[in-house]
Protein backbone atom coordinates (compact mmCIF):
# COMPACT_ATOMS: atom_id res chain seq x y z
CA UNK A 1 0.00 0.00 0.00
CA UNK A 2 1.05 3.16 -0.57
CA UNK A 3 0.94 5.95 1.97
CA UNK A 4 0.75 9.87 1.04
CA UNK A 5 1.78 12.03 3.27
CA UNK A 6 0.44 15.60 4.07
CA UNK A 7 2.10 16.51 7.71
CA UNK A 8 0.50 19.88 7.64
CA UNK A 9 -3.18 18.75 7.52
CA UNK A 10 -3.15 17.51 11.35
CA UNK A 11 -2.82 20.92 12.34
CA UNK A 12 -5.41 21.90 10.72
CA UNK A 13 -7.84 19.29 11.83
CA UNK A 14 -6.78 19.08 15.57
CA UNK A 15 -5.94 22.44 15.99
CA UNK A 16 -8.05 25.24 17.27
CA UNK A 17 -9.49 27.79 14.68
CA UNK A 18 -8.76 31.04 14.11
CA UNK A 19 -11.72 33.50 14.70
CA UNK A 20 -12.00 35.80 12.16
CA UNK A 21 -11.90 36.17 8.79
CA UNK A 22 -8.61 35.15 7.25
CA UNK A 23 -8.42 37.81 4.72
CA UNK A 24 -9.04 40.50 7.03
CA UNK A 25 -6.23 38.43 9.47
CA UNK A 26 -3.89 38.28 6.18
CA UNK A 27 -4.47 42.00 5.34
CA UNK A 28 -2.56 43.16 8.34
CA UNK A 29 -0.65 40.44 9.87
CA UNK A 30 2.65 41.13 10.31
CA UNK A 31 3.69 37.18 10.44
CA UNK A 32 3.15 37.01 6.76
CA UNK A 33 5.04 33.50 6.51
CA UNK A 34 2.86 31.84 8.64
CA UNK A 35 -0.66 33.32 7.20
CA UNK A 36 1.13 32.09 3.84
CA UNK A 37 0.58 35.86 2.76
CA UNK A 38 2.23 37.26 -0.52
CA UNK A 39 0.95 40.83 -0.76
CA UNK A 40 -0.82 43.01 1.64
CA UNK A 41 -1.47 45.97 -0.73
CA UNK A 42 -3.43 47.27 -2.71
CA UNK A 43 -5.29 43.32 -2.12
CA UNK A 44 -4.10 40.31 0.06
CA UNK A 45 -2.36 37.62 -2.35
CA UNK A 46 -2.20 34.24 -0.20
CA UNK A 47 -1.50 30.94 -0.83
CA UNK A 48 -4.68 28.26 -0.76
CA UNK A 49 -3.66 26.38 3.11
CA UNK A 50 -5.57 23.28 1.08
CA UNK A 51 -4.85 23.96 -2.48
CA UNK A 52 -6.09 22.32 -5.73
CA UNK A 53 -3.02 22.37 -7.33
CA UNK A 54 0.48 23.95 -6.98
CA UNK A 55 0.43 27.45 -6.68
CA UNK A 56 -2.96 27.61 -5.96
CA UNK A 57 -3.02 31.23 -4.85
CA UNK A 58 -6.50 33.70 -3.49
CA UNK A 59 -6.72 37.15 -4.03
CA UNK A 60 -9.04 39.47 -1.85
CA UNK A 61 -9.88 42.97 -1.77
CA UNK A 62 -8.40 44.53 1.80
CA UNK A 63 -12.45 45.55 2.71
CA UNK A 64 -14.33 43.07 4.34
CA UNK A 65 -16.79 42.41 1.82
CA UNK A 66 -19.43 39.48 0.52
CA UNK A 67 -20.40 40.99 -2.88
CA UNK A 68 -18.89 43.04 -5.73
CA UNK A 69 -21.96 46.06 -4.92
CA UNK A 70 -19.91 46.69 -1.25
CA UNK A 71 -16.68 47.57 -3.19
CA UNK A 72 -16.00 50.96 -4.64
CA UNK A 73 -14.87 50.98 -8.72
CA UNK A 74 -11.43 52.15 -7.04
CA UNK A 75 -11.36 48.79 -4.64
CA UNK A 76 -12.87 46.64 -7.72
CA UNK A 77 -9.80 48.32 -9.78
CA UNK A 78 -7.01 47.44 -7.72
CA UNK A 79 -8.39 43.59 -7.31
CA UNK A 80 -8.10 43.49 -11.20
CA UNK A 81 -4.74 44.49 -11.20
CA UNK A 82 -3.68 42.87 -8.56
CA UNK A 83 -5.11 39.44 -10.28
CA UNK A 84 -3.59 40.66 -13.58
CA UNK A 85 -0.01 40.98 -12.26
CA UNK A 86 -0.22 37.96 -10.40
CA UNK A 87 -1.35 35.83 -12.79
CA UNK A 88 1.38 37.08 -15.44
CA UNK A 89 3.93 36.68 -12.86
CA UNK A 90 2.74 33.10 -12.01
CA UNK A 91 3.37 33.00 -15.86
CA UNK A 92 6.39 33.30 -15.72
CA UNK A 93 7.81 31.62 -12.63
CA UNK A 94 5.91 28.00 -13.05
CA UNK A 95 5.33 28.26 -16.66
CA UNK A 96 1.81 26.15 -16.43
CA UNK A 97 0.14 25.32 -18.99
CA UNK A 98 -3.26 26.69 -18.56
CA UNK A 99 -4.65 28.99 -15.40
CA UNK A 100 -8.37 28.78 -13.48
CA UNK A 101 -9.13 32.10 -12.51
CA UNK A 102 -12.43 31.89 -10.85
CA UNK A 103 -14.88 33.39 -7.65
CA UNK A 104 -17.21 31.77 -5.67
CA UNK A 105 -20.19 33.90 -4.15
CA UNK A 106 -22.16 32.77 -1.86
CA UNK A 107 -22.34 28.93 0.31
CA UNK A 108 -24.30 27.52 -2.32
CA UNK A 109 -21.45 28.42 -4.77
CA UNK A 110 -18.85 26.78 -3.16
CA UNK A 111 -17.24 29.59 -1.31
CA UNK A 112 -15.38 28.25 1.96
CA UNK A 113 -15.41 32.11 2.96
CA UNK A 114 -18.27 33.61 1.81
CA UNK A 115 -18.51 37.02 3.62
CA UNK A 116 -15.59 37.80 2.08
CA UNK A 117 -14.84 38.45 -1.86
CA UNK A 118 -11.79 36.25 -2.86
CA UNK A 119 -10.55 34.97 -6.69
CA UNK A 120 -9.00 31.64 -6.78
CA UNK A 121 -5.80 31.34 -9.37
CA UNK A 122 -5.21 28.00 -10.25
CA UNK A 123 -1.95 27.30 -12.17
CA UNK A 124 -2.77 23.93 -14.72
CA UNK A 125 -0.32 21.73 -16.14
CA UNK A 126 -1.54 18.98 -18.98
CA UNK A 127 -2.09 15.96 -16.99
CA UNK A 128 -1.80 17.55 -13.21
CA UNK A 129 -5.24 16.20 -12.19
CA UNK A 130 -4.89 12.88 -12.31
CA UNK A 131 -6.93 9.65 -10.71
CA UNK A 132 -6.89 10.87 -7.10
CA UNK A 133 -9.08 12.90 -6.97
CA UNK A 134 -11.83 10.83 -8.53
CA UNK A 135 -10.63 7.44 -6.93
CA UNK A 136 -9.15 8.25 -3.66
CA UNK A 137 -10.57 12.11 -2.95
CA UNK A 138 -7.37 12.91 -2.65
CA UNK A 139 -4.91 15.54 -3.91
CA UNK A 140 -1.32 14.97 -4.11
CA UNK A 141 0.76 18.25 -3.99
CA UNK A 142 4.43 17.73 -5.99
CA UNK A 143 5.50 20.39 -3.28
CA UNK A 144 4.94 21.33 0.03
CA UNK A 145 3.19 24.75 0.98
CA UNK A 146 6.57 26.08 2.82
CA UNK A 147 8.75 25.75 -0.35
CA UNK A 148 6.31 27.23 -2.68
CA UNK A 149 5.82 29.97 -0.52
CA UNK A 150 9.14 30.72 -0.76
CA UNK A 151 9.36 30.44 -4.27
CA UNK A 152 6.48 32.79 -5.10
CA UNK A 153 7.38 35.56 -2.04
CA UNK A 154 10.33 36.93 -3.99
CA UNK A 155 8.47 37.18 -7.55
CA UNK A 156 4.79 38.00 -5.95
CA UNK A 157 6.21 39.56 -2.20
CA UNK A 158 8.54 41.68 -3.87
CA UNK A 159 6.58 43.63 -6.37
CA UNK A 160 3.56 45.70 -5.92
CA UNK A 161 1.55 42.74 -7.73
Amino acid sequence: MDVLWAPWRMAYVTGPKTPGCIFCIAADTPERREHLVLVQRPAVVMLNRFPYAYGHLMVAPRTHAADFASLSSDQLSDVADVLHRTVTLLAEELQPQGFNVGINLGVAAGAGVADHLHWHIVPRWVGDANFMPLLAEVRVMPAHLESIYDRLLPVLGGSSA
